[in-house]
Protein backbone atom coordinates (compact mmCIF):
# COMPACT_ATOMS: atom_id res chain seq x y z
CA UNK A 1 0.00 0.00 0.00
CA UNK A 2 1.52 3.57 -0.85
CA UNK A 3 1.90 6.66 1.12
CA UNK A 4 -2.04 8.18 -0.79
CA UNK A 5 -3.68 4.58 -0.21
CA UNK A 6 -2.70 4.32 3.42
CA UNK A 7 -3.79 7.98 4.07
CA UNK A 8 -6.92 6.81 2.42
CA UNK A 9 -7.54 3.86 4.56
CA UNK A 10 -6.55 5.42 7.65
CA UNK A 11 -9.33 8.64 6.93
CA UNK A 12 -12.00 5.74 6.12
CA UNK A 13 -11.56 4.26 9.40
CA UNK A 14 -11.48 7.40 11.33
CA UNK A 15 -14.87 7.94 9.27
CA UNK A 16 -16.21 4.64 10.57
CA UNK A 17 -15.52 5.87 14.32
CA UNK A 18 -16.36 9.32 14.03
CA UNK A 19 -20.25 9.01 14.17
CA UNK A 20 -19.66 7.40 17.59
CA UNK A 21 -17.47 10.52 18.53
CA UNK A 22 -19.26 12.96 17.41
CA UNK A 23 -22.90 11.37 19.31
CA UNK A 24 -21.26 12.21 22.47
CA UNK A 25 -20.03 15.80 21.23
CA UNK A 26 -16.76 14.75 20.06
CA UNK A 27 -14.57 14.08 17.15
CA UNK A 28 -11.30 13.12 15.69
CA UNK A 29 -8.85 14.14 12.79
CA UNK A 30 -5.79 12.73 11.26
CA UNK A 31 -2.61 14.84 11.82
CA UNK A 32 0.29 12.43 10.07
CA UNK A 33 1.25 8.88 8.94
CA UNK A 34 4.95 8.40 9.99
CA UNK A 35 6.58 4.95 9.38
CA UNK A 36 3.75 2.58 11.44
CA UNK A 37 2.04 5.51 13.57
CA UNK A 38 -1.09 7.30 13.03
CA UNK A 39 -1.14 10.86 15.39
CA UNK A 40 -4.76 11.86 15.68
CA UNK A 41 -6.31 14.58 17.42
CA UNK A 42 -9.01 14.75 19.84
CA UNK A 43 -11.55 17.66 20.02
CA UNK A 44 -14.53 18.33 21.96
CA UNK A 45 -15.79 16.17 24.25
CA UNK A 46 -13.39 13.52 23.93
CA UNK A 47 -10.83 16.10 25.40
CA UNK A 48 -12.34 16.32 28.55
CA UNK A 49 -13.52 12.76 28.63
CA UNK A 50 -12.38 10.59 31.38
CA UNK A 51 -12.38 7.25 29.09
CA UNK A 52 -10.18 8.91 25.92
CA UNK A 53 -7.70 6.75 26.00
CA UNK A 54 -9.71 3.63 26.14
CA UNK A 55 -12.04 4.99 23.02
CA UNK A 56 -8.61 6.03 21.40
CA UNK A 57 -6.64 2.59 22.31
CA UNK A 58 -10.01 -0.12 21.72
CA UNK A 59 -12.04 2.10 19.24
CA UNK A 60 -9.57 4.50 16.94
CA UNK A 61 -6.86 2.14 17.36
CA UNK A 62 -8.58 -1.41 16.42
CA UNK A 63 -10.72 0.60 13.33
CA UNK A 64 -7.74 2.11 11.71
CA UNK A 65 -5.50 -1.54 12.09
CA UNK A 66 -8.24 -3.24 10.14
CA UNK A 67 -8.09 -1.04 7.71
CA UNK A 68 -4.57 -0.69 7.62
CA UNK A 69 -2.70 -3.49 9.29
CA UNK A 70 0.57 -2.06 8.61
CA UNK A 71 -0.32 0.35 11.55
CA UNK A 72 1.50 -0.61 14.53
CA UNK A 73 0.01 2.26 16.84
CA UNK A 74 -1.91 5.29 17.03
CA UNK A 75 -1.22 8.13 19.44
CA UNK A 76 -2.78 11.79 20.55
CA UNK A 77 -0.96 14.43 19.34
CA UNK A 78 -0.55 15.55 22.85
CA UNK A 79 2.15 12.46 22.95
CA UNK A 80 0.53 10.32 24.95
CA UNK A 81 1.33 7.18 23.50
CA UNK A 82 -0.63 4.09 23.49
Amino acid sequence: MNEQELRISVETALQEIRPYLEADGGNISLVEITNDTVSVQLEGACLGCSVNQMTLKNGVEATIKRHAPQIKRVIEINGIKF
